[in-house]
């Protein structure tokens, strides 16, 4: 089994910074690939972004493209999504996920963390 551990998310004002965690502990994963993906009230699950196990091949929604920059920690098991020029519509409870390869296809993930709320004020 695998652990996914999500923080960083809070309360800012529309222009502000986040910057999202995620920790993986548990079963050892080879070569996989981590994404995030964000909810809103009333909406379904939608990608955001994720990166591969070299950090070499990157992809982003195209409403959080130029505005959020996925990474991974040096011992691979960490991601972080940092968030510049928040808008209110970046609301949402954001989840990160692992997968045997990058992809926007929440069902392709296989492991899921908590999630962490975003919420930014107008």
């Amino acid at each position: 089994q695998v652990q996914l551990v999500e923080s960083g998310g809070g309360l800012v004002q529309a222009g502000d910074s986040l910057r999202l965690s995620c920790a993986a502990s548990g079963r050892t994963l080879s070569m996989y690939a981590m994404g995030w993906f964000r909810q809103a009230p009333g909406k379904e699950r939608e990608f955001v972004a994720a990166i591969s196990w070299s950090s070499s091949i990157n992809d982003y929604a195209d409403s959080v493209k130029g505005r959020f920059t996925i990474s991974r920690g040096s011992a691979k098991n960490t991601a972080y999504l940092q968030m510049n020029s928040l808008k209110p519509e970046d609301t949402a409870v954001y989840y990160c996920a692992v997968a045997p390869s990058v992809s926007r296809t929440y069902y392709f993930y296989d492991y899921w963390g908590q999630g962490t709320q975003v919420t930014v004020s107008s």
